[in-house]
């Protein structure tokens, strides 16, 4: 009966992803928004590359990536997004914020999300990946990110999002919903390049670390005692 339940809870999410549904949860997260006070540090390392009209990608945990409209500030990105159902509700969801959309992902259509993205960088577009997605393991960065940027010569800059209050589901990434009135925190990385003669598992691993401890950052930052429903914030 559970099971029943769920199939036709997911066929009618599947329905909705192209109707109303994105539409709702756009407007939620911009009142969520409206409700919290949110830093943005180091906001300088992205900015440089914009003011040159350098392209970089941007790399956010699936888990986190909520609130990362609100922390871009350049000119226009182009986001890779799944094209299973849930890509197609996110997919809806950044059109509302007039988001540009490569879709794709390293298990589906891999190839020829690849191949557009290398063609984007080439012309200077910004990009941005959750590495760890579209199904995971959570925090384990995909080789495709690393692959893109020696193809590309373009940076990858971790970008990380912590609050003081927040929900974590039972999702396989964990996904984090922040609390209304709570405090948030956006944390710019530094620039990861591909070095000449770096084997890729050893750049994958680079990018992984960033990532991970420019999160650890945020989460440290946005409360010393991190709130959630569950009372864990991350399983490391």
């Amino acid at each position: 009966m559970k099971q029943k339940i769920k199939n036709i809870l997911r066929r009618v999410k599947n329905r909705q992803a192209g109707g109303l549904l994105p539409a709702i949860i756009y407007l939620a997260v911009r009142i969520l928004h409206a409700t919290m006070r949110i830093r943005i540090i180091s906001a300088e390392v992205p900015q440089a590359f914009h003011v040159r009209g350098d392209g970089l990608i941007v790399v956010c945990w699936h888990s986190r990536l909520l609130m990362t409209p609100f922390a871009y500030k350049g000119r226009g990105v182009h986001v890779l997004v799944s094209s299973h159902g849930d890509g197609e509700i996110i997919a809806n969801v950044f059109k509302c914020f007039n988001i540009k959309l490569v879709r794709g992902s390293s298990s589906k259509k891999g190839s020829k999300a690849l191949i557009q993205l290398v063609r984007l960088a080439r012309k200077n577009c910004d990009l941005a990946i959750t590495p760890d997605g579209p199904r995971g393991p959570a925090e384990i960065v995909k080789s495709g990110v690393a692959q893109l940027a020696r193809m590309t010569g373009r940076p990858v800059v971790p970008l990380a999002f912590s609050c003081s209050k927040a929900k974590r589901f039972r999702s396989w990434d964990r996904f984090l919903l922040p609390y209304p009135f709570s405090s948030g925190v956006f944390i710019w990385g530094e620039p990861l390049y591909y070095l000449e003669g770096e084997e890729l598992e050893a750049f994958r691993l680079r990018i992984e670390h960033a990532l991970r401890e420019t999160t650890l950052r945020a989460d440290e930052i946005a409360c010393s005692s991190f709130k959630v429903h569950d009372n864990r914030l991350t399983e490391r």
